[in-house]
């Protein structure tokens, strides 16, 4: 656990062991990662999701946790400084952390809501807020709250790597790109938003290639292994490329569909 995983303006808590981190539900297991244990599980990316689980809190979460990995700069050189905060302030965020991890969610996002309110420059509070409304099936207001955790705590990769879950479970699959990017851009070993990234691009935005070179590096990442990952990866390598015609023909297939 990093030193600043409970402060107000980085903590995120994880959903209770046995709760559903968010994310609707699809027809391949694989689900997006997100929260902190996320990338030591392997069916647990969310740990969080295609053709096998993965488990954290961005689509399937495991038990109580706070955060998934710190940025690439706090790796090798001192932790960013934290504006301060009140000793209240931090007791109000402390009793809602432990209201989420012991599942009372109703509680935690009562306690979110007043700090957030009280608080607008916290970023964690918003972000575990997003988190309670994703794993309610919320997903327009898990976004609402988890972009205003980014514009609060712009450098916190976590945080936009929920953000992509968020969009993603909402359908909105470009803005869940960007976002999981942005995570890369402030940590590119971010391991949750590699294995994110490389699950839209694999079952949502159907590039093969795009989704293995992202499969290896999380797996490069993941020191445990991963044998959900890795048999999606050798499956991708043993994909085929469809025929140019038959590209050609889903294509325009694909914007007959999308006309009124």
């Amino acid at each position: 656990m990093w030193p600043d995983d409970d402060h107000p303006r980085s903590g995120l808590a994880a959903p209770p062991q046995g709760s559903a981190a968010g994310g609707a539900a699809t027809p391949d297991p694989r689900r997006p990662l997100g929260g902190a244990r996320a990338l030591l599980a392997s069916v647990a990316l969310a740990a969080l999701c295609g053709c096998a689980t993965v488990s954290k809190p961005v689509d399937a979460m495991p038990p109580a946790a706070t955060a998934v990995v710190a940025p690439a700069a706090e790796a090798t050189s001192a932790a960013p400084v934290l504006a301060p905060v009140s000793a209240e302030t931090q007791a109000q965020f402390d009793r809602a952390l432990q209201a989420q991890r012991a599942g009372r969610s109703d509680d935690a996002e009562r306690q979110w809501r007043a700090l957030a309110q009280a608080h607008p420059e916290l970023g964690g509070a918003h972000a575990n807020l997003g988190l309670l409304h994703r794993q309610a099936g919320r997903y327009a207001d898990a976004v609402a709250a988890l972009e205003h955790a980014v514009q609060a705590s712009p450098t916190q990769p976590r945080f936009f790597n929920e953000l992509g879950i968020a969009y993603r479970a909402n359908g909105q699959f470009a803005k869940a790109q960007q976002a999981y990017e942005r995570a890369l851009a402030l940590d590119a070993n971010h391991a949750p938003a590699l294995l994110n990234l490389g699950i839209l691009h694999d079952l949502y935005l159907g590039n093969g290639a795009k989704a293995l070179e992202l499969y290896e590096r999380y797996l490069a990442l993941a020191s445990g292994g991963d044998a959900a990952v890795t048999k999606w990866a050798a499956d991708l390598r043993q994909r085929k490329p469809a025929p140019l015609a038959a590209l050609n023909t889903q294509v325009a297939k694909s914007g007959k569909e999308d006309k009124p």
